[in-house]
Formats: structure tokens, sequence, C-alpha cells
């Protein structure tokens, strides 16, 4: 019988659970981007604001959701011990680094994740925990059924416990909801905050750029007829396509932030 305590105890089934959490943070990634993207909707955040709550409310995306919260503390904390194992194999240093042609990305890859991380404890404490815990203030949207015609106000509910509301009268429907759109949009007017998330996006692309390919390694899947579209995968989606949308949403709030 496999001792399975003992086989996760070692460097392999590390690098095991590391590669399941990543592969499942890398799914994460694709939703949470086309949930952004609907920032793009020019609707003045009606869809983003009734995606939110959805998001944060639907009890098996809830579940989900904080399945993902633990894999990105088990992924890191992992990360860390293999970091640490691996400098304690070898506490001297090269007198002269070896040749070798392992990219940069991977030799990097503990500063890669710690910036990463570092950033997610910043973005999720600036939008999760100030949506989820704070007073952010509600919008009230009306949309003409017929016409199309969006119109957008500010509402203080009644009850301190209120959430969420649709219903329509005469042709108009009216969503009442968290603004959630607010809050990205004041954040992405400050230049700080912005840098701070495009060199997130650089790190998560150079992160994903050896990450997905070494974890399908990990897991077994490295026989020569899938590494193809693997790699192919790993470099054009989560290395270049997914890292360019999503460094793209706090490029064009600032640059709208110093029109307007």
């Amino acid at each position: 019988m496999i001792n399975f305590k003992q086989f996760f105890r070692s460097s392999i089934g590390k690098k095991l659970i590391m590669s399941m959490t990543g592969l499942f943070l890398c799914s994460f990634l694709i939703v949470h981007l086309g949930g952004n993207l609907t920032l793009f909707a020019g609707d003045q955040g009606y869809t983003f604001n009734i995606y939110a709550h959805f998001m944060t409310h639907f009890v098996p995306v809830t579940i989900i959701a904080y399945g993902l919260y633990i894999s990105i503390l088990v992924h890191a904390l992992y990360a860390l011990i293999l970091t640490v194992q691996n400098r304690q194999s070898r506490p001297v240093k090269y007198a002269v680094a070896p040749k070798t042609d392992v990219k940069w990305a991977s030799l990097n890859m503990g500063l890669l994740g710690s910036i990463i991380f570092l950033f997610l404890v910043i973005h999720m404490s600036n939008f999760w925990a100030r949506y989820m815990f704070t007073d952010v203030g509600f919008l009230e949207y009306r949309k003409d059924l017929l016409s199309g015609v969006l119109t957008v106000a500010r509402y203080t509910p009644v009850s301190p416990h209120f959430e969420y509301a649709v219903s329509t009268e005469n042709n108009i429907e009216i969503v009442r909801v968290k603004d959630l759109y607010g809050i990205v949009t004041h954040s992405f007017s400050l230049l700080w905050y912005v840098l701070l998330y495009l060199v997130a996006m650089v790190a998560v692309a150079y992160h994903m750029y050896h990450g997905f390919q070494s974890a399908f390694r990990t897991v077994g899947l490295s026989h020569k007829r899938y590494l193809p579209a693997i790699k192919f995968i790993g470099v054009w989606l989560f290395a270049i396509i997914i890292p360019i949308a999503f460094a793209s949403m706090p490029i064009v709030f600032y640059i709208r932030s110093l029109i307007v």
C-alpha cells in the first residue's frame, strides 16, 4: 500500500500539489477574465455589478471561490517550502555559473510568485474585502425594455441588510445592486495602483510561461504528442493573451480618468 502521507511530504509530492493547485488557478484566470471584461460593456457598470453580485452570492460559486483561496495559500506555501529545501540542498552558490538553456522564468519562479502573491493580497483587500465588508454604496439601474435606454442613479437602501433587488414596472427593469464598478473606476484612476497592476501582469506572464508547461510535466502529461499543444496554450493563452487582456483594463480606465 502506498504511504500517501510520506509521498506528499516528498519533493515529488509537493511538486504534484503545486502543479494541481496551479492548474486550478489557471482555470480561474479564464473565468475571472471573462467576468472582468464586462467592465468594457459601456453600460455604466450595469453588467459588471450584476456579475459581481452573482459571483459573491451564488452558493456553488462561493464554495469554489473558497477552494480557490485555499489553493492560492497551498500553492504559495509549497512553493516556499520547495524553495527553502532547494537552497538548503545547495547552500553554497557555484563559483562560476554553469552554462544552461533553462529560461529566466524557470530560474526566478520564487520571485515571480512572490510578486503575484503580494499583488493578490493588495488586490483582494482593495476589491473583494471592501465589496464584502464595507459600505461601498448602491446604484439603481433603470432599463427601458422597449428602447434599451439605461439610466443610473445612487440608491440608499432602507434596510441595513439589503443586498440586491430586481423588479419590473411599466416595461422598466429596475436593478438595485452594490457598486463594485465605482471601486474599480477609482482604483484604476490611481497611477501607483495601475503600475502595480501592470508589474503583476508581467510577473503572471513569465510565471505562466514556465509554470503551465511545468505543471503538465509534473502530472505526467509530457508525451511528445501533447507537448506542442500544451506549449502553444501555455505561451499564447496564459503568457500573452490573458496578461495583456487583464493589463488593458487599468490602462483604459486610467486614460479615461485623465480625459474626463
